[in-house]
C-alpha cells in the first residue's frame, strides 16, 4: 500500500481496514487450543462483512466455542450495506444501525454436509443465537460494548490504527486476553511498550516484516490488487500483538559474536553500545546494548531484560547524557538543512561522519550521526569472555 495513502488515512482518523481471512486463518491456527470453552468477542463494523465474525463462525464447532459475540458500529461505511438484517426496522429510508450478534450453537442449517458462508447468513434462525439491537454506537468504548467486553474470555479483532492506544488501554484495564492488529509503530508507543517490559503482551506468528493486505475504501487511489470488485492493498507496518502464549518467544536468539570496542561503539548520549542488527547481539556483553526494534518480534524475556528505548518517553532507566539543541543537521556534503540538532534529541547518536547520510555539528566542528530507534536490552545470561 502507498505510504501516502495510510499516512492520509492516518490523519483523517480514515484508517478503517478490514482484514482478509486468509491472514486471519493463517494466524489464529496457532492458538486453537486457547479457544475452547471461551467466550469470543469481536468488535467490528458489521459481523456479516467481518471476516473475524466469518472465521469463528465457521470454525465455532472446530474450536469448541462457548459463545461468540460480535457487535455493529454504526459509524462505519460497511455496515448493514451488503447482508440483510434479519429483523426489521420501521424506516422508509436505509440506515446505519448497531447491534449485537450472539452465537451459541452452530449447525449445518442449509444441509450441505458442511458448516461454509451459507451457514453463516442463516446462524440467528437458530433459538439459541440472537441478533439484537443496540441502544448506543456500538463503539468499543460505549458502555454496552464495555458489558460484553467483561463477558468476554479472548477478544479477537482489528481495531481502528489510530484509536490503537485506547482500544488497548481498555483491555488491559479489564484484563482480558487479545490477539489483536496493529501498526508495528505501536510497539514503541509508552503504553505499549511497558507491556512487553511487563511480559504483558508480544508480537503473533506472522512474519514481522510481511505485513498484510486489507480492503480499503472504494476512493482509494493506489491499491494492490482487486478481489471481488473490492480494493485490496498491503499495508507493510502491520502486525499482530497478543497476550496469548507464542512459541517463538520462548526460543533464544542465537548468540555467536564477540564484543569488540571497534564494532561496538558506545553512544555518545547513552551509556550503551549500539548493535545495528538482531543476528549481532554479542553473546559476551554483560552490559546496556541498543538493538533495532525488530529485536520485539524475537523477544525471549527469559534470555533478555528490556529496559527502555530511545525517544517515546521509555528510557527512563536508561537516561540521556546529552542534548543537541546547539548542533545543526548537515546533509553529506556539508550543506545545513535548516534544522536544528535539538531534532536527535533522544536518538541513539554515534560519534562520527560516515560521509552518506545527514549528520549533526555544532560550533566546535564535533558531528555525530543518528542511528534509527533502539531499544535497550540486557543479556540475563552473557557468555564469559
Amino acid at each position: 500500500m502507498a505510504r501516502e495513502d495510510f499516512n492520509t488515512a492516518k490523519r483523517n482518523k480514515n484508517d478503517e481496514f478490514y482484514t482478509k481471512l486468509d491472514d486471519i486463518a493463517k494466524e489464529l491456527k496457532y492458538y486453537k487450543q486457547y479457544f475452547k470453552d471461551k467466550v469470543v468477542l469481536c468488535n467490528c463494523d458489521d459481523p456479516y462483512e467481518s471476516n473475524f465474525f466469518k472465521y469463528f463462525a465457521l470454525n465455532f464447532n472446530q474450536l469448541g466455542l462457548k459463545k461468540l459475540i460480535a457487535t455493529c458500529y454504526d459509524g462505519s461505511p460497511i455496515a448493514g450495506d451488503e447482508l440483510p438484517l434479519l429483523f426489521e426496522i420501521e424506516e422508509t429510508e436505509p440506515q446505519k444501525i448497531a447491534y449485537k450478534v450472539e452465537i451459541t450453537e452452530v449447525q449445518d442449517y442449509n444441509n450441505d454436509g458442511a458448516v461454509n458462508m451459507a451457514d453463516v447468513q442463516w446462524l440467528i434462525q437458530n433459538d439459541k443465537n440472537a441478533l439484537s439491537l443496540l441502544k448506543g454506537n456500538g463503539s468499543f468504548d460505549s458502555p454496552e460494548c464495555i458489558e460484553l467486553l467483561k463477558e468476554a474470555d479472548i477478544v479477537v479483532t482489528n481495531p481502528p490504527f489510530s484509536l490503537f492506544r485506547e482500544y488497548l488501554a481498555i483491555l488491559n484495564k479489564y484484563n482480558k486476553q487479545f490477539l489483536i492488529i496493529g501498526n508495528t509503530n505501536a510497539l514503541t508507543y509508552k503504553e505499549t511498550f511497558r507491556m512487553f517490559q511487563q511480559d504483558k503482551i508480544r508480537t503473533g506468528y506472522t512474519n514481522f516484516n510481511v505485513g498484510m493486505f486489507f480492503q480499503v475504501p472504494d476512493n482509494w487511489e493506489k491499491y494492490h490488487h482487486l478481489e471481488n470488485g473490492k480494493k485490496i492493498a498491503r499495508v507493510s507496518t502491520s502486525c499482530w500483538f497478543t497476550s496469548l502464549p507464542v512459541t517463538k518467544h520462548n526460543e533464544e536468539i542465537i548468540l555467536y559474536k564477540k564484543y569488540s570496542p571497534e564494532e561496538y561503539p558506545y553512544y555518545d548520549n547513552y551509556d550503551a553500545i549500539n548493535v545495528d542488527r538482531v543476528t549481532d547481539i554479542p553473546s559476551d556483553f554483560n552490559g546496556i546494548m541498543g538493538v533495532p526494534i525488530t529485536f520485539m518480534d524475537k523477544f525471549n524475556p527469559e534470555q533478555f531484560e528490556i529496559l527502555g528505548a530511545t525517544q517515546r518517553e521509555c528510557h527512563d532507566a536508561i537516561p540521556d547524557t546529552r542534548k543537541y539543541d546547539e548542533y545543526w543537521e548537515c546533509k553529506p556534503d556539508g550543506t545545513r538543512t535548516g534544522s536544528s540538532g535539538g531534532k536527535t534529541n533522544e536518538n541513539g547518536n554515534l560519534l562520527k561522519n560516515d560521509g552518506q547520510h545527514n549528520y549533526f555539528e555544532n560550533s566546535e566542528g564535533r558531528q555525530i550521526q543518528s542511528t534509527y530507534q533502539r531499544v535497550f536490552i540486557r543479556n540475563k545470561k552473557p557468555q564469559k569472555p
